[in-house]
């Protein structure tokens, strides 16, 4: 007996388990690096509790042993413990989810469950999500009062927001009977056996991700009417506890507005659509289709510069992997078509030699900034060029780090265009000496037409993040761990350098082809696979992994070599 006694209580202490006086099993843990212990099923929520003080913004996740975990989890075994705010990008987007089911728990209460057929989420708009509502409702400012009201009461009385594992089946009837066919549809085509359901008091929905633990973390909110529906305003990451203004930017809303039509159209809205169509006629006509669509409007883009006339400097920006390299070969083949002369040009051969390149906050190379580009001998070549005379053009070696000059001269004749391409090009700074009735600007980016259903959409990023991971094991052999972890960074300079001159561009294009998630999918998967549970990126590499799961497969075969989604793939007909 001795013998015994003593042997479970090494077992115990090696297992960094212990019983406090009252008999509670105690579990070791690590929290900003102090050992902590708790009694065995205390739930994470009473824990952050205790440490919500040391944070600025609410602790509504937390990371134990790079597991990412819901707060009303329960403690059952030691490790380490970190928490996640509002500030954090895991923590914001979680927020931003909750509050979604917020608003169609109240948009569900006030017009009346009979009176709803159905609610859908389209995209971004401002610093929020775009909704519509199909249903014998009048949509006006004393319906949403309302509804802005009863959140607000939500939130007040800190109503749990349970959560329930059921079977697929089992959810598959859940979703038809509440006529969320879109989900109904979705589900069909899941492999996984058990679907996670949410719940606010009767409503019940499913969200591709985390919950806050109760309503009262959502406080920070607001509804304004916008063209056929409304928009939910929600606090900006920098800054959690504030809702900024809402500033509508109606050109992108109108190029997104026309993408969800067109996909509409075709009847492949969503991914439950997109994989019926997959299973029922394969994705090769769907293909041809989406790439005939984007040559169109490359065409459409290219007659506009031609009857906009002596446009000599044409401005081509977006953000990270938008396929602007791409874009800019396909619009100068039509330019050609309609008789002109382009010469495709990158602002990135005008980069600063390495050692005049700014730093960041952190010490790094700042690449994304205007000060990184030598702006004044670009706009000395271009006023040159403009004047008809003769230049030598340079190209950047990204291995030195240094401008070279190789014999590229050129002169532009009356037919002759430049066709440039760079993050900064819809900023005036960057060609300041340039005049404005030179230019034609263009902001393309990846603006995904497609959502998961009616109440989950498919973030751009989160495309474009899968195009890079793709591309950079390709073209760099970067792994897909190196690529989420600068892509924070990324962001960033996009929020700073593009995404404040959008709306000054003349015409938009939209980059994301309906099907490319399909295809991105048999890469990506691969190199997501090989970030262990050991390092920081493992968490948002298992979301990744978790969302293209959803997808049906398609192989690259039937992609066309101009395609644009060749840039990420490989096997195009441009040099990019």
């Amino acid at each position: 007996m001795y013998l015994n006694q003593k042997l479970r209580g090494s077992l115990t202490k090696r297992c960094g388990e212990r019983r406090n006086i009252m008999g509670d099993r105690m579990i070791q843990v690590n929290i900003l690096g102090e050992q902590k212990e708790y009694p065995y099923g205390t739930t994470y929520g009473k824990i952050a509790q205790e440490y919500q003080s040391k944070y600025e913004y609410p602790i509504v996740l937390l990371m134990k042993d790079n597991k990412l975990c819901e707060l009303h989890k329960k403690l059952k075994k030691e490790g380490t413990i970190e928490f996640i705010t509002t500030q954090d990008q895991i923590g914001h987007e979680t927020y931003r989810r909750s509050v979604s089911l917020l608003l169609l728990k109240a948009l569900h209460h006030v017009a009346g469950y009979d009176n709803i057929t159905k609610v859908t989420m389209h995209y971004s708009v401002s610093s929020g999500y775009y909704y519509t509502i199909d249903g014998d409702i009048v949509l006006n400012e004393d319906f949403l009062n309302k509804v802005k009201a009863y959140m607000l009461e939500l939130v007040e009385r800190k109503i749990p927001i349970l959560k329930r594992s059921v079977g697929t089946d089992e959810a598959i009837e859940l979703f038809h009977n509440h006529k969320m066919y879109d989900k109904e549809k979705l589900f069909r085509f899941r492999r996984v056996s058990r679907v996670n359901i949410y719940s606010l008091e009767e409503y019940e929905d499913y969200f591709y991700g985390f919950m806050v633990n109760h309503t009262g973390y959502l406080k920070y909110f607001d509804l304004y009417l916008y063209d056929d529906g409304l928009v939910l305003q929600l606090p900006k990451r920098e800054n959690p506890k504030e809702v900024p203004p809402f500033v509508p930017r109606p050109k992108i809303f109108q190029v997104q507005k026309e993408s969800a039509q067109w996909s509409e159209a075709i009847q492949a809205d969503t991914v439950g659509d997109l994989n019926e169509r997959i299973t029922k006629e394969g994705a090769s006509n769907l293909i041809l289709i989406a790439e005939a669509l984007q040559e169109a409007k490359i065409a459409q883009i290219a007659k506009k510069i031609v009857e906009a006339g002596n446009r000599k400097f044409i401005m081509i920006a977006g953000p990270s992997s938008s396929g602007k390299t791409t874009f800019s070969h396909r619009l100068s083949i039509q330019l050609s078509a309609q008789g002109m002369k382009p010469h495709p040009i990158g602002v990135d051969n005008y980069f600063v030699n390495r050692e005049d390149t700014p730093l960041d906050s952190n010490g790094n190379y700042n690449f994304e900034c205007l000060e990184a580009i030598d702006v004044k001998q670009f706009n000395e070549d271009m006023s040159v060029l403009l004047r008809g005379e003769e230049v030598e053009l340079p190209r950047f070696n990204f291995k030195t780090g240094h401008r070279e000059y190789k014999g590229d001269f050129l002169k532009l004749g009356e037919e002759d265009v430049l066709v440039i391409e760079g993050i900064h090009c819809l900023n005036d700074r960057l060609s300041s000496s340039l005049p404005s009735e030179s230019k034609f600007k263009i902001y393309i980016s990846a603006l995904t037409q497609l959502n998961i259903d009616e109440h989950n959409r498919i973030p751009t990023t989160d495309g474009r993040l899968i195009r890079r991971i793709v591309r950079d094991a390709r073209t760099r052999g970067a792994s897909a761990k190196a690529t989420i972890g600068m892509w924070n960074s990324v962001r960033r300079g996009e929020e700073e350098n593009i995404f404040p001159y959008q709306e000054s561009a003349d015409v938009m294009f939209n980059s994301a082809l309906i099907y490319e998630l399909a295809v991105l999918k048999l890469y990506a998967e691969p190199l997501l696979f090989s970030i262990t549970k050991e390092e920081p990126e493992y968490a948002e590499a298992k979301r990744l992994l978790k969302f293209l799961d959803f997808f049906l497969g398609v192989p690259s075969e039937s992609i066309p070599s101009n395609s644009i989604l060749r840039e990420f793939v490989g096997n195009g007909c441009f040099d990019v």
